[in-house]
């Protein structure tokens, strides 16, 4: 991904304030309280700014830069 890329570019936009939200959420740890779905988790893994740690979403470096 480039510095100025946006992951989001190719998706609805509904969709892709969803999965914002759902980074929000991973950054925050909200997901202890309201898990993130398996398609939004699934997504975000696919676009490279989430990875699985001990069975638990993290962001990446590319999620952090998407979030600003």
């Amino acid at each position: 991904m480039t510095d100025n890329a946006n992951p989001f570019a190719n998706l609805e936009p509904e969709r892709a304030i969803a999965l914002r939200w759902a980074l929000r959420d991973i950054k925050a740890r909200r997901f202890m309280l309201l898990p993130v779905s398996e398609a939004d988790l699934s997504a975000l893994t696919d676009l490279g700014l989430v990875e699985m740690r001990n069975d638990m979403p993290v962001l990446t470096e590319a999620g952090l830069d998407a979030l600003g």
